[in-house]
């Protein structure tokens, strides 16, 4: 039986990241050894796009599905002004057909997606 997901951030400063995550984004976490951190993430949902196959990651000596991370919020602004409070700066929000959307960037140089979602969520269906 499956009992939750686990994602995979590549980072170029994993430290870095993990610190935005616990200390900005407020996320908890355990501590599995040596500082690395695995994160408690809110409730989750999947969407399943199309992309190249000659992009394929490969994980494990497997090609692997790509993935996008967006955090989801329900008051874009609100959440935008408490990144800044932390001297966080999103690129400017974009309006979709499907949200209103910015990307956060991590101290890696990376970046994560922010959106507030337009279309209906799946967020409540596996909730007890």
């Amino acid at each position: 039986m499956i009992i939750g997901a686990h994602f995979l951030l590549h980072s170029r400063d994993p430290e870095a990241d993990r610190g935005f995550f616990r200390d900005v984004l407020g996320f908890p976490a355990v501590d599995v050894g040596h500082g690395w951190l695995i994160f408690g993430m809110p409730p989750a949902e999947a969407a399943i796009h199309p992309f190249d196959a000659d992009a394929a990651p490969r994980h494990a000596g497997h090609e692997m599905l790509g993935a996008v991370l967006y955090l989801m919020c329900d008051d874009l602004d609100t959440f935008i002004a408490t990144l800044q409070g932390n001297k966080v700066i999103c690129t400017e929000i974009q309006e979709t057909n499907w949200g209103f959307v910015t990307t956060i960037p991590l101290p890696s140089g990376g970046s994560i997606g922010l959106y507030h979602p337009k279309h209906a969520t799946a967020l409540h269906l596996n909730s007890k």
